[in-house]
């Protein structure tokens, strides 16, 4: 399951998972319609700020013998001119801060509520959730961002409690936060200029990345943050 499936690092995860003959069947979730023309594809549509649109997407994708992974890819760092990273204390607008919780912190909260009961249990299963290396305190050397470094800082907070929770009833379940880098999105566009070009990854080089990073965690890991090179990132 890809929860974000239009957004560009949901959708190249996707696109490579639908390459593969291992995958027999692939939930897309998305709170915009796409359109992906494989039979072993159901779309739905979900909205992480309702929760009874999680709840209604979860009843919908029961299946025997449970999933492998569910993959939460969606974020919130901008929107337009209405929402921009702050740059400092004066800029906080309570507003704003609930929003980027609502969507980067609670959002995936629910999507682990609803969701993780889905993951098979005989067997390895990763409940995984995109998360950002700004959202480590100890790494926070720059100030700045508060709103989006908090949220993911919560989120990563909550993965943390959710694999504690998880280990003691299904222990081959693995819950982490991944970190893709920075991606070429409509998402980090406005701050690309920031960095070379060779600090700046496609979406399928970092779908493909976090996918072999998926693949080579154990339930010992789980609760844990990983960068796409595998390297773990400190709270």
């Amino acid at each position: 399951m890809v929860i974000g499936a239009s957004g560009a690092i949901g959708s190249a995860i996707i696109r490579i998972l639908l390459t593969s003959s291992a995958t027999q069947r692939l939930f897309a979730l998305s709170r915009r319609s796409i359109e992906i023309h494989d039979p072993r594809v159901t779309a739905l549509h979900v909205d992480l700020e309702e929760e009874a649109s999680l709840a209604a997407a979860a009843a919908a994708c029961q299946i025997e013998g449970g999933l492998d992974l569910i993959l939460n890819t969606t974020g919130i760092l901008h929107e337009g001119e209405a929402i921009r990273p702050e740059k400092g204390l004066r800029e906080l607008d309570p507003e704003t801060m609930a929003r980027l919780f609502r969507i980067n912190s609670i959002g995936p909260a629910l999507v682990m509520k609803h969701f993780s009961p889905l993951l098979a249990r005989d067997r390895r299963a990763i409940m995984a959730s995109l998360s950002a290396r700004v959202g480590s305190i100890s790494d926070n050397k720059a100030g700045g961002w508060y709103s989006y470094r908090a949220s993911k800082a919560a989120l990563n907070q909550l993965i943390r409690t959710a694999s504690v929770e998880l280990a003691a009833r299904r222990p081959q379940v693995v819950c982490v936060g991944l970190h893709p880098g920075t991606v070429r999105s409509a998402m980090s566009e406005p701050f690309l200029q920031r960095y070379t070009k060779n600090e700046i990854f496609e979406p399928e080089t970092a779908a493909s990345s976090l996918l072999t990073v998926l693949r080579n965690l154990t339930p010992a890991q789980t609760g844990r943050i990983f960068a796409w090179d595998g390297k773990e990132i400190q709270p």
